[in-house]
């Protein structure tokens, strides 16, 4: 009986025995994956490495395509994390390894894993921007991007004068210079389509290329985008009349090419004979002499009506416009004499420099047919432009 007794009570004690060490080996693997929990979280949330050479921020470039192994490699090689298995490994559990997101980052000195995980995910990538501004000359546009580290190669050719579109564009590292302009150029292309397709009836100009050249004039006339349509209608005025355009800016063009002069125009330069030079030559010149915005194309394909056929700098950085010729004169003089007072002069004393307003005295001729009310100064000599309608 006892020895029955005894014998059946072995295997009880046993499988309380196995039972133990399943609950003393279930107590240690929890342990065990608790503290691998708390060690992962912490590296999660710890603080990462810091930026190399005292910097406060990394910039890292992933590339377009990358999987997550050479994400973690990109990132590994600049600094950003210590571990791509570390990275890898959160990236997969947290899911992000399939949303991570190509691109420039600026990750700020040792942020944590999560924060630079958090980046990726988002697509927090490093944004720059490059500005062509109105009244630009293309060759000053190839100044503008040869100068911008961020960008490749070279410019082959200058883009022809007034093709390029003035705008802010974003770039990133690593885009070819050629291939801004090339965005530069669509837009412009595109742009003019949309504005020449919405022209007045009372435009001068009979095609595109006519209205970029006559809106790179306005452009470099006034820096006072509300005078953009004024001035437009003078030399549209001036255009249906015959009179010369006389625009300072022209001379410039014709020395210069589309780089600043750096100084006044010197009298020999205003009659010194170039393609450019509307103090000279009938018409428009050849070519635009900047790359016009849209309220310049606007204003010249819009103008407003007006019988206006002159200005001059009035002092304020605007102008002062006149529909005769005397009324033009009592202009210049209120000019020349803010001139003196510039300059310390006393009151009737020579002007400072040579003249440097457009239009200046103008070249018109009596009898010249011009729009009622319009008076045309004496002594000019009249381009008769046929009154056509504008090209369709």
């Amino acid at each position: 009986m006892f020895g029955r007794s005894r014998g059946a009570g072995a295997p009880k004690r046993q499988r309380s025995g196995r039972a133990t060490a399943l609950l003393a080996a279930s107590a240690t693997f929890s342990l065990f994956l608790i503290a691998a929990i708390v060690a992962a979280w912490s590296v999660f949330y710890a603080p990462g490495p810091a930026a190399r050479g005292g910097a406060e921020t990394t910039i890292v470039t992933l590339p377009s395509g990358a999987g997550v192994n050479a994400i973690a490699a990109n990132l590994k090689a600049a600094g950003v994390i210590r571990s791509t298995d570390m990275f890898k490994a959160a990236a997969t559990l947290t899911g992000a390894d399939r949303r991570l997101r190509a691109g420039e980052y600026e990750v700020p000195s040792r942020a944590s894993l999560r924060s630079v995980l958090v980046l990726l995910v988002e697509g927090r990538v490093v944004r720059h921007y490059v500005t062509l501004p109105e009244g630009w000359s293309s060759a000053q546009a190839v100044d503008i991007l040869m100068r911008q580290p961020l960008l490749t190669g070279e410019i082959a050719t200058t883009p022809e004068e007034g093709s390029l579109w003035p705008d802010t564009y974003e770039i990133s590292r690593g885009d070819t210079r050629a291939s801004v302009i090339a965005r530069m150029s669509n837009a412009q292309a595109d742009n003019l389509a949309r504005l020449w397709a919405a022209r007045s009836p009372r435009t001068v100009v009979k095609s595109p290329e006519e209205a970029v050249i006559l809106a790179s004039i306005v452009e470099k006339e006034t820096a006072v985008a509300a005078e953009r349509p004024r001035v437009a209608a003078v030399f549209s005025n001036r255009l249906r009349i015959g009179m010369r355009l006389e625009s300072d800016p022209t001379i410039v063009y014709g020395l210069t090419q589309g780089r600043p002069l750096g100084r006044g125009i010197r009298r020999s330069e205003l009659e010194r004979q170039t393609a450019w030079n509307t103090y000279q030559i009938d018409g428009l010149p050849p070519t635009p002499i900047a790359n016009p915005g849209r309220e310049a194309l606007a204003a010249v394909l819009n103008p407003p009506a007006s019988d206006e056929l002159f200005f001059v700098a009035d002092g304020s950085g605007g102008h002062a416009f006149a529909r005769t010729y005397d009324e033009h004169l009592a202009n210049v003089a209120r000019w020349r004499e803010i001139e003196r007072r510039k300059a310390g002069l006393p009151p009737g004393s020579p002007p400072p420099a040579v003249p440097g307003t457009s239009p200046g005295v103008p070249n018109a001729a009596p009898g010249a047919a011009a729009p009622p009310g319009v008076t045309v100064p004496p002594g000019a000599q009249v381009i008769r432009v046929p009154q056509t309608a504008p090209a369709q």
